[in-house]
């Protein structure tokens, strides 16, 4: 079955003017990315798993809809309940895509948790989101036992490693439940996914999702992975599955089209690894963080890949880095852009219209892009200030989960602000110029400062912190702090010991290279940090 929004070989012009959001009034992302080809065709290839120890294990659309049915009967049996979150902590692999399926066809919303959260990220998020039911393995265990006290609406935790009572064993139950499942019947518009942004000015904030919100990534996927999907695509990237690009800009895509997945957990990325799963998996269609595409630059290319289009974003790529796509890769690589509240809204497009290294792209059709003042009127061509997108596109957030006032200020007028100072020339390509607020930049995550200050304020010596994002030759920006200690306190060993806090407690991925001592912060008459300061100094 073919479901392209887009048709090949008409211009981009005639793309964006004929193009029309036709949403139905129900729609599940469970039913689009599983239910529909397990009926059609049960035997079809989705999954390529080569999360396992040597071992490939391949899923189709019909042992999908088989695992998650029944795992929803085991989640509705355990009390879960329409709305209610199931948070899933896992790497790439079928489990995770099994959960997600699991809670959406009972109506339930999904929280995608990053594997390397320490228990205080989890526990703001697990909290903040009431979450009832967690998926998780054996390696995060014993984070969500340190903080479980602290969630009294956490009724079930769920493991697929074999784990002593009380928690449950997930293939366990998902084997012992029925598999006739009668699913809860959503609209377009009800919840189905919950995703905590980085908390760039102050606590991080639950971005809800609506189903909806799968169809309105499909344009951009489309047009920047080459008039995505073509006969025998595979997709694979080596982002995770808990943020909004690995899972809606490469994960979820290739499921509602019918294109082969695959899995794959890096711990650690490896470009030598990476090369090798492309090429033995025959993908043709990639999602690589601008990190990542650095680190494959070094490497060595290895004849045989089959690459049709790689499609990149959170920072610009510049035109060297376009042309080793070209010419090593033998596909273009596509810029895209977006944010959690409202993702894939611009792209580049090689062969539809011409790339112009150093800016983002296009509004794709069904997106209305502008570049406007603080009084949300659109601002001339080529002259700086806030993108921002225009209400009404499915892929737009419902709300800051709990936070009305600001779900409200995110807005001005009919128009959503991203929080990113551009430009637009007289083509409509945007050009990306600053953050119009402090969040840092680094390897394709986008991380805010506020949650980093307070895991290392609560350590005993520290009395302020400030981060800010300096820059980094392969990560783009990478995480310093400035702290002021207490009086007497020692400094000899304290550097490493507060960026080991932060590993532990928040993210590897978020902690500070650098802890620089300062007697003071700058700081504004109504006492906050001046961050920007510290980044000129």
């Amino acid at each position: 079955m073919t479901r392209a929004l887009l048709t090949e070989g008409r211009s981009w012009e005639a793309l964006r003017a004929g193009f029309r959001w036709r949403i139905p009034a129900r729609f599940n992302v469970a039913e689009a990315c599983c239910e529909s080809h397990a009926r059609a065709e049960p035997g079809r290839l989705a999954l390529i798993d080569m999360s396992g120890s040597g071992e490939v294990r391949r899923w189709t659309y019909g042992e999908l809809k088989s695992a998650s049915d029944r795992l929803a009967n085991a989640f509705r049996a355990r009390g879960l309940r329409p709305g209610e979150t199931v948070a899933v902590l896992l790497p790439q692999g079928p489990a995770v895509l099994i959960a997600h399926f699991a809670a959406m066809k009972l109506g339930a919303v999904v929280l995608p948790l990053f594997t390397l959260f320490g228990p205080d990220a989890l526990a703001y998020r697990l909290s903040d989101a009431k979450a009832r039911i967690v998926v998780t393995d054996g390696e995060s265990l014993e984070k969500l036992d340190a903080i479980r006290g602290d969630l009294p609406d956490l009724a079930e935790v769920y493991c697929i490693d074999p784990a002593a009572a009380p928690v449950r064993d997930l293939w366990e139950d998902i084997a012992a439940a029925s598999e006739g499942l009668e699913p809860a019947v959503t609209a377009a518009d009800d919840p189905a996914v919950l995703i905590y942004t980085s908390g760039t000015t102050g606590a991080p904030k639950g971005v809800l999702h609506a189903h909806r919100f799968l169809l309105g990534h499909l344009p951009n996927v489309e047009l920047s992975q080459g008039f995505f999907p073509k006969p025998g695509a595979v997709g694979w990237t080596p982002a995770d599955w808990a943020w909004i690009g690995g899972l809606m800009d490469m994960a979820m895509p290739c499921l509602y089209y019918g294109v082969p997945l695959v899995s794959r957990r890096m711990r650690k990325f490896d470009p030598d690894e990476a090369f090798r799963l492309i090429r033995d998996t025959r993908a043709t269609n990639l999602f690589l963080p601008p990190t990542a595409l650095k680190l494959m630059r070094g490497a060595a290319v290895p004849e045989g890949l089959v690459l049709r289009a790689v499609s990149s974003g959170g920072e610009s790529l510049g035109a060297e880095m376009l042309d080793w796509g070209r010419s090593a890769l033998g596909a273009p690589i596509n810029e895209i852009y977006g944010q959690t509240e409202c993702n894939l809204v611009v792209c580049s497009a090689e062969g539809l219209f011409p790339t112009r290294p150093g800016t983002m792209g296009r509004a794709v059709p069904g997106a209305e892009v502008a570049v406007i003042d603080a009084a949300g009127m659109p601002v001339a061509a080529g002259e700086i200030g806030e993108i921002a997108v225009k209400r009404g596109h499915p892929v737009m957030f419902l709300e800051y989960l709990g936070k009305p006032e600001a779900t409200a200020a995110k807005f001005v007028g009919d128009w959503m602000k991203t929080g990113d100072l551009g430009t637009m020339d007289g083509g409509g390509y945007l050009t990306y110029v600053a953050r119009d607020d402090d969040i840092i930049s680094s390897a394709g995550y986008r991380i805010g400062p506020s949650e980093i200050e307070n895991c290392l304020t609560g350590h005993p010596d520290v009395v302020m912190a400030a981060c800010v994002g300096v820059p980094d030759p392969v990560r783009g920006e990478v995480v310093k702090a400035f702290v002021t200690l207490r009086e007497g306190a020692v400094w000899d060993g304290l550097e490493a010991a507060l960026i080991e806090r932060v590993k532990a407690r928040v993210s590897p991925h978020v902690a500070p290279r650098w802890v620089e001592r300062r007697e003071s912060l700058p700081m504004t008459a109504t006492g906050k940090i001046l961050r920007r300061e510290l980044r000129w100094r």
